[in-house]
């Protein structure tokens, strides 16, 4: 789909992403595993001028999780320095089209000091941007965010029958972030995979049989068609005037 054909008042504020099927990708055409994850590199770029070009104003990626560390440690490797260069080759890019880089997941000791490091750079050259809001989610685990949220309001002294949503929320990983529309997953899996837990409550889901190397900006404009074909009703029913 191209982008003049969708409804330029019914583009969603923040788009979040689960980009899979690298893996496939790649031992599809005889490769390893992580000539796929650096295939993905084009993929996420494309796409995410593809949002700018539509006004998106906030992507969520899924780019590492917790359970990930489960894999190979050579895969591991890979994804701690596949990060690291995609942190290093293009925040450059990223900064002059204004877009703010972010980090969302735990920063615990199982990631390499010198990603860590990349990390608050990126994070501190981009901070001022306000274009678009790029956010990773990095050692990344929706059940590990609300785990965290909730020691974190215990250390505040909450007292118990004091909790709200409003009071989780402030206690998420970034409490400022905006709950995505729409949520785009590639590969054909029919699952969020402890993605966004809370912030995907009211999600319009979207899931494509196109392995994430292969996505562009084309695959996103269509995901936001089918977005605008639905009816938003948060529990309620339709105004039928």
């Amino acid at each position: 789909m191209d982008l003049d054909q969708l409804d330029p008042d019914r583009i969603p504020t923040h788009v979040a992403l689960v980009m899979d099927g690298n893996g496939r990708w790649a031992q599809r055409r005889g490769l390893p595993r992580t000539d796929g994850h650096a295939a993905g590199e084009e993929a996420l770029l494309d796409t995410v001028r593809g949002a700018l070009d539509a006004g998106i104003r906030w992507i969520t990626v899924y780019a590492f999780s917790t359970e990930n560390w489960k894999r190979p440690a050579e895969e591991v490797r890979f994804l701690m320095g596949f990060n690291e260069r995609l942190l290093l080759g293009r925040r450059d890019e990223l900064h002059e089209k204004g877009v703010k880089v972010q980090f969302i997941g735990r920063r615990d000791w199982r990631v390499p000091r010198r990603v860590l490091r990349h990390i608050t750079e990126t994070e501190e050259m981009t901070k001022d941007n306000k274009v678009m809001t790029l956010s990773l989610a990095f050692n990344y685990g929706g059940r590990a965010e609300l785990v965290d949220a909730v020691n974190s309001i215990l250390e505040d002294g909450v007292k118990p029958g004091k909790v709200t949503e409003r009071t989780i929320r402030k206690h998420l990983y970034d409490p400022s972030m905006p709950d995505p529309e729409l949520m785009v997953r590639t590969s054909g899996e029919y699952r969020i995979s402890n993605y966004l837990l809370w912030q995907l409550a009211y999600s319009e889901l979207v899931f494509t049989d196109v392995l994430w190397p292969d996505f562009r900006r084309e695959d996103l404009f269509d995901a936001i068609g089918q977005y605008q074909q639905r009816e938003r009703r948060f529990g309620g029913i339709e105004n039928t005037g």
